[in-house]
């Protein structure tokens, strides 16, 4: 029985969460927190801390990804409530994610390189995102969430996101994520790619929130590996500390 038949669902999103499999990369064997998925040896729970933000996360998230204890796509949903988590399809859009797309109370933006002539004439700055503010619609930043490869064809076979302006992000940001080994280190990680979202577009508690929750994630599982224990709160893990109280 799949988990949308039996009923499971995101604690993050409410969403139905996707069927699940057994994972066979290295560490599948070690025993994880139900709650965080990470190894119980360094459990992230402690440090989960929501944050509001004016502009929105919708996540569609490519099937194996969210086998992945890897992913960082499910940290945003751990920090911002409003979150919104969709499994790519190539033949259809979900369906709440099609109604979604033509609710007029949302103005969504598909997150891409602007590095392909043509769909030039889609091409925004961050500054569309603060106009729509003005306008009292709510931003929505669509990121894809897969490998490079799986970003690329999942915005080219997803007639559905068309008609969407495409807002590449420009950071001089060098990814820190240990865990896989990028192309490049302009290559961002999801969660990183929020992070840097958030912050140019206003919503900086909630975008410092994120990256030290992505540092602790990020030291707590590459720690794990080595089945080392982090016995010192790390300054991330500190700050988290504190905003909890």
């Amino acid at each position: 029985m799949s988990n949308s038949e039996n009923g499971e669902r995101d604690p993050a999103t409410g969403h139905p969460r996707p069927p699940r499999r057994e994972f066979k990369a290295r560490g599948s064997f070690v025993t994880r927190c139900e709650g965080c998925n990470l190894p119980e040896l360094n459990c992230l729970c402690p440090y989960q801390v929501k944050a509001d933000s004016i502009a929105q996360v919708w996540l569609l998230t490519h099937s194996i990804e969210h086998f992945k204890p890897t992913n960082t796509g499910r940290l945003i949903g751990d920090v911002l409530t409003q979150t919104r988590v969709f499994t790519w399809y190539r033949t259809a859009p979900d369906e709440e994610l099609a109604a979604l797309l033509e609710d007029p109370r949302y103005a969504p933006f598909v997150i891409f390189p602007d590095d392909q002539p043509d769909y030039a004439e889609r091409v925004v700055d961050i500054n569309a995102v603060h106009t729509v503010k003005q306008q009292a619609r709510i931003p929505v930043f669509v990121i894809l969430d897969g490998t490079w490869r799986q970003a690329r064809r999942m915005f080219r076979k997803s007639p559905y996101l068309d008609a969407l302006p495409v807002l590449p992000l420009r950071t001089e940001r060098e990814t820190r994520y240990r865990l896989r080994k990028p192309a490049s280190k302009a290559h961002l990680c999801t969660a990183e790619v929020a992070i840097e979202l958030l912050r140019q577009s206003g919503d900086e508690n909630a975008a410092d929130v994120l990256d030290d929750y992505f540092d602790v994630f990020n030291d707590s599982y590459a720690e794990s590996r080595y089945y080392r224990k982090i016995a010192q709160p790390t300054a991330a893990m500190q700050r988290l500390l504190d905003r909890k109280g």
